[in-house]
């Protein structure tokens, strides 16, 4: 008798609509305000609302003195629901 199948969280994540995202967020020191600088992350979140992202952005504003000159934002879904089909087990492999 098989066991009962656990499917992966990161799985579950992919199919409530998380994708791989990439920010790019240039920014200038108040100590060396001519140069602008890179911050470069990847991250899961949902687009187009991007809540993660959202929130990082929210906590650099209040608590790093950087200021933020852009985000460049790049997101790739990496599975969509209606790309996912059960079918019947059919037999073991052994």
């Amino acid at each position: 008798m098989p066991s009962a199948r656990v499917s992966d969280p990161q799985f579950q994540k992919m199919l409530s609509g998380y994708g791989v995202t990439f920010a790019e967020i240039l920014y200038r020191m108040p100590d060396h305000p001519s140069f602008l600088q890179t911050f470069s992350w990847q991250f899961d979140d949902i687009a187009p609302q991007y809540p993660r992202l959202k929130r990082f952005l929210d906590h650099w504003e209040r608590e790093v003195e950087a200021r933020i000159h852009s985000v460049r934002v790049m997101h790739r879904g990496l599975i969509k629901p209606q790309e996912v089909r059960f079918v019947k087990e059919v037999g073991y492999l052994n």
